[in-house]
This record gives C-alpha cells, structure tokens and sequence, in this order.
C-alpha cells in the first residue's frame, strides 16, 4: 500500500479499473463450482474463531463453533456490503461531471458490492443444509445501512476502510494458511478477497478526498460519528454472540450448565470483537491513514473508546 500512494490520484482510479477486470469472477462458475459445504471441516480458522477461548470445549464442539461463526461471518459481511454499496453509489455522484474513470471505478465497485452480497445469501442458505436448523441472524442489513448512512460520509469511509482492510488481512493471515478449513469455505474468501483489494485502494482515495472539503469543526463531529458508529457495530457483535452461544448450547448434542454458558457466549463475544473491531483498528495501514487525517486529541478519543470494547 506504501507504494501505491506515490502513483497520482487518477492513475490510481485506472489501475483499480484494470484489476477489476482482470480478476472478474462468478458466483457459480468460479467459486461455487457445484460443491456443497462438509461439516467436517472447520469454517473459520482458530486465529479468527479464536478456539482457544472456548476452554471448556472438544475439539469437535471448538469444529461445530468454527461453523456457527462462519455462517456469521458471510452474514455480517452481506450486512456491510449493504451500507457500503449505498455509499459508494452516493459519492459516484461527485465524480457524474468531471472524472469519468473515478466513476467507472466507483461503478465497478458497487457491482462487485452487489455480487458480494449475493455470494454471501448463497452461502448462508447452504450452510443451513449442513447445520442444524435453529440458527438465527435476526439483524435487517436495510435497517442497518439506514442507521449508518445518518452519520456523516467521512466517518461511514472510516468504517469502510476499516472493515475492507481487515478483510484482507484475515484472508491473508489466518484462511488462506489453514489446511484443515473447508476448501469451499476457503475460496469464497479467495475471490471475495481478490475484489475486496481494490475496494481499500478506493476507500482511501474517496475518504482523503472528501476530508479536504471538511471544517476542523465538521472533522472533529466525524470522529465521534466514527466512534459512535463502531459503538453500533458493538452491539450488533453481543446481540449476535448471544444468539450464536445459545444455538451452539441448544445443538451441541450435550447439557450446557449456566456458567459454562456464560463462558460461551464471552468467548463468542471476543472473538466477533476480535474480527470485526480489534483487527481493523490495529491495522497498520489503517492506523497510517486515520493518523495522517485527525489531531492527537481526536487519536486518543478513538483509542479511549475501542479500549472499552474488550
């Protein structure tokens, strides 16, 4: 990423342009392929579900976890693309008159955005033919993208980035390297991770564009619009960590007793904190950008408020 930000700013709209062509892929042809999911294979790997949390657990129940937070996993990132797809649409607006590549590269974005979604409904219903029946996602991905299109562009483009560059990283570090994952599993984060490079290069572009038209008044709002909205995805992470630990009491074939149960649903809740909050935030790249956009005093609030959520 360092050395992308030395190419000009339109050159950089171009080449997210040809990459997108180049690694064009299909739902079925490509990553589908007529393949089901086998539930004897783990669905996250450890350095995501964090395994070893769950200290009361088999490795046959720490298995059956692995696929209850896979299934999560493919639901909250059809939730995200849903708010992240309607934001690019908006700031494709900006780009309608003048740069017309910006917006062929925006235009691509949100289409990929929308075939993400698509894979990621597919994937939730296969699941549920491996799974027992009984796991909830009660979350409307609508009434979501509402509440996070309310807050201001530039701290739903903080968002965006975070989430697009931990995306990377946990395919990176943790699926692409685990052997005992399923291969399914894997390649739908293979090629979702292909797309999803290009959109942290836009992010970033579209983010430090907007920052340049803002007030230190404005700014200083939308960093607490950013801390606020990472506050939302916190609760939506322990409503669903709730619902995950009860399912996986309910289906383990086993009695759970209270504390064990509440030990269950802590681990749940370190882990989704863990993949969707800490592991962005402690992005390097990340942490580079918000730095080079936001006073020390508005750094801090950021860290005083995700050292809450542990």
């Amino acid at each position: 990423m360092n050395a992308i930000n030395k190419i000009p700013e339109s050159e950089r709209y171009a080449r997210c342009i040809q990459t997108s062509k180049r690694v064009r892929w299909d739902v079925d042809e490509d990553v589908i392929r007529g393949r089901r999911f086998d539930n004897t294979h783990k669905f996250l790997p450890d350095g995501l579900s964090l395994a070893d949390a769950f200290t009361t657990l088999t490795a046959d129940e720490k298995r059956f976890v692995s696929q209850i937070q896979g299934r999560t996993y493919a639901n909250i990132f059809g939730l995200v693309e849903r708010f992240i797809n309607a934001k690019v649409l908006e700031l494709s607006h900006d780009h309608w008159f003048g740069d017309q590549v910006a917006l062929e590269a925006l235009v691509r974005f949100s289409d990929e955005e929308l075939k993400h979604q698509a894979l990621f409904r597919r994937i939730d219903t296969m699941v549920s033919d491996v799974l027992p029946e009984g796991y909830r996602f009660d979350i409307d991905p609508n009434a979501v993208a509402r509440a996070v299109l309310g807050k201001s562009t530039w701290a739903v483009l903080a968002l965006t980035l975070d989430i697009e560059l931990f995306t990377q990283l946990h395919y990176r570090q943790s699926i692409e390297p685990d052997t005992e994952l399923s291969e399914l599993f894997k390649d739908v984060f293979l090629y979702h991770w292909k797309e999803e490079s290009q959109h942290a290069i836009l992010d970033q572009l579209e983010w430090v564009r907007h920052d340049s038209g803002l007030t230190s008044e404005k700014r200083d709002q939308a960093v607490d619009e950013f801390i606020e909205l990472v506050a939302a995805v916190d609760g939506i992470l322990q409503a669903q960590a709730k619902a995950d630990a009860g399912y996986f009491a309910a289906k383990c074939g086993r009695a759970v007793g209270e504390a064990e149960a509440r030990a269950i649903e802590a681990a749940f809740l370190k882990a989704y904190r863990w993949q969707y909050i800490h592991s962005g935030a402690q992005h390097p790249h990340f942490g580079k950008v918000l730095s080079s956009l936001i006073t020390e005093d508005q750094g801090q609030r950021i860290q005083a408020a995700l050292a809450t959520l542990q």
